[in-house]
């Protein structure tokens, strides 16, 4: 079978993470993704290290782990379209295409020609997605965003790190740019609806894909416990609020995570550490009596768990079927028998020469395969583009290329 996105096009007009993620999920489905490079700088995180090494010189090349971890299998159009020239290719490129994708701050590409009216009065059927901080409307629209800003202003650091009154407490962003990832999740959503919408209709449309939008939606059952009850959830660390014993243990070798979710668990849990009896203590019996008296809890089962080698405890765990799991970090993360298993690496020739290993799409279709190819380099596919897509001559592609067009 054809990866499920064969033959439909994409103009890819971001940089960064949030839009430059939507389109890879796309690209790995099989669209093609023409993605737009400014001449000689490329998207910002060509600047944002650690770099892929230059086999030619032994130099850190401007493939970066950033850029490669969001621009896998796209092709890379270098053009300047603050040029007249450059926005002409742009919009002609634009045309031939199902699907725009574009995070350029609200309103600054209708002057080039390439806002969403402009193209769709042009190809009415054409797919437009925005992907911005706060989207297309409001007070706030025209402001710039980052990820550090939306992880602040639309809730999730308030609820993440440690309570004020702990060492260490305070609001904590994560450390993966969550409201990025989540925005482009989102907008990818939103293109397969509205190419399915287009399916039916013929009709295309415009996607506003705001960052703060997203990041209040992703605040899920939190944001509306605060809804129900107009208190806003407080942060607790590594502990779950709503399920107990859920949280973090000390072992003798190390860290690991025990979350027994209801009165089975708990008392198969209880039964390992060697305190069949603790689920009769009334403090204990049930899931509401556990959260109450949390810390008596929390240190009795430390207690028990301290002096136990990690690896044992978990296995004695797995076999008593109580959820339980090590805090791995990436090395372990990737050694890990269940990742090697579902072959959560890649490996792919890169135009540069050498293999690259990155993380392979988590999306595993039975009848429709996703493709995985390198990221491109800087203008990589720009002529080949201009040739084949635009149907230019090599003397026009010449010019443009004198011209510092392309």
């Amino acid at each position: 079978m054809n990866p499920i996105l064969e033959g439909i096009k994409v103009l890819d007009l971001t940089r960064v993470i949030a839009g430059p993620m939507c389109t890879q999920i796309l690209a790995d489905m099989g669209a093609t993704v023409y993605k737009i490079e400014k001449p000689g700088e490329g998207d910002d995180t060509r600047r944002m290290g650690p770099f892929l090494q230059d086999p030619a010189t032994g130099q850190p090349s401007n493939d970066s782990a950033l850029y490669l971890a969001y621009n896998r299998g796209k092709q890379s159009i270098t053009v300047d379209i603050a040029s007249e020239e450059g926005a002409q290719i742009v919009r002609d490129l634009a045309l031939r295409c199902d699907v725009v994708v574009e995070n350029y701050k609200v309103g600054s590409l209708a002057k080039y020609g390439l806002d969403a009216d402009s193209l769709r009065r042009l190809k009415p059927e054409l797919i437009y997605c925005s992907v911005t901080g706060f989207g297309q409307t409001g007070p706030s629209a025209p402001k710039p965003a980052y990820d550090f800003i939306l992880q602040g202003m639309a809730g999730p650091m308030s609820t993440c790190g440690l309570p004020d009154d702990q060492p260490g407490g305070g609001p904590m962003r994560t450390a993966i740019p969550m409201t990025d990832m989540v925005t482009g999740l989102y907008a990818t959503i939103g293109i397969l609806g509205a190419l399915m919408h287009r399916q039916k209709t013929g009709e295309g449309q415009a996607i506003d894909a705001a960052m703060l939008d997203a990041t209040v939606a992703f605040n899920g059952h939190l944001a509306v416990g605060y809804l129900m009850s107009g208190k806003a959830p407080q942060r607790v660390g590594n502990t779950n609020p709503i399920a107990s014993p859920s949280e973090v243990f000390e072992c003798a070798e190390g860290r690991l995570i025990i979350a027994a979710g209801n009165n089975t668990q708990f008392g198969q849990l209880c039964t390992v550490l060697g305190a069949p009896d603790m689920p009769a203590d009334p403090r204990f019996a049930t899931n509401m009596q556990r959260i109450a008296h949390r810390s008596e809890l929390q240190g009795a089962l430390q207690a028990l768990v301290r002096t136990q080698p990690r690896a044992q405890l978990l296995e004695k765990l797995s076999n008593a079927n109580v959820p339980a799991g090590p805090i791995n970090d990436m090395a372990q993360v990737f050694a890990d028998p269940q990742t090697q298993h579902r072959q959560m690496v890649v490996e792919l020739p890169h135009s540069s020469g050498q293999t690259v290993r990155l993380v392979r799409s988590p999306l595993n279709f039975s009848a429709s395969p996703v493709t995985h190819q390198a990221p491109p380099q800087l203008g990589e596919h720009s002529l080949q583009a201009l040739r084949e897509e635009l149907g230019l001559s090599d003397a026009q592609v010449a010019g443009l290329v004198a011209r510092g067009v392309v």
